[in-house]
């Protein structure tokens, strides 16, 4: 597959109905205008806590999926990345909006993010390293393109919008590296693995996990009203 037109362009070309309502959602128009309710948001920085600890234990179960030494250590560099730096950005952010770390560890995940998370690691667990990465890229790409997105608009980084942090930080550069080498690292396992009979199985992967970010966006939405 050619370098500019990577594993994860075609999956996103495949199904782009449902990953234009994924980065084009309401709640992340909000955060990029600086509308969306504060209610809103604190829900969803709590469920995003919570979602990570799962996504650890993905990343967990990518090292053991691992069929070699290298990408044994690559799995194992994000697993500490979210333990180490996502999770305590989060925590951060949620003392920032007035919510302690027991407020957050306390908190029942949501069904939207039982549904997403269980989803993801199910894929993992029934399938091979491309399965679990094709189900986890719509977050892991999805939020580099958002963020990049709404970094851009008029008022996306202004010091008046209450979510600049929550844009920057997923429009740096080092969240777009990870998220190219994320896109890298699908096409590194498609050389050895992908089939056209494969191909479907993985569109489905990814338009499920698409839709599921929805649904947690829109959980957001939902606790507002």
């Amino acid at each position: 597959m050619s370098a500019s037109f990577t594993l994860f362009d075609r999956l996103k070309a495949d199904c782009a109905e449902d990953w234009n309502a994924y980065c084009l959602h309401p709640f992340v128009e909000g955060m990029g205008d600086g509308t969306l309710a504060k209610p809103s948001f604190q829900h969803y920085l709590v469920q995003d806590y919570l979602f990570l600890i799962q996504f650890a234990r993905a990343y967990a179960l990518a090292v053991y999926k691992a069929p070699s030494l290298t990408l044994m250590r690559h799995c194992l560099d994000g697993l500490k990345a979210i333990l180490d730096e996502e999770m305590q950005l989060h925590l951060k952010l949620c003392a920032d909006w007035g919510l302690s770390p027991d407020d957050v560890e306390k908190t029942p995940e949501a069904r939207a993010t039982l549904a997403y998370t269980r989803y993801v690691l199910e894929a993992g667990q029934a399938g091979d390293l491309l399965d679990l990465f094709t189900a986890l890229s719509p977050c892991m790409i999805g939020y580099a393109e958002i963020g990049a997105r709404l970094s851009k608009l008029p008022n996306g980084l202004s010091i008046d919008n209450p979510y600049k942090v929550w844009i920057a930080e997923y429009a740096n550069p080092g969240y777009q590296e990870l998220a190219e080498n994320t896109k890298a690292l699908l096409d590194t396992l498609a050389e050895s693995s992908l089939t056209d009979a494969r191909y479907p199985r993985l569109l489905e992967l990814f338009r499920q996990a698409t839709r599921l970010e929805a649904d947690f966006w829109q959980m957001g939405i939902d606790i507002a009203d």
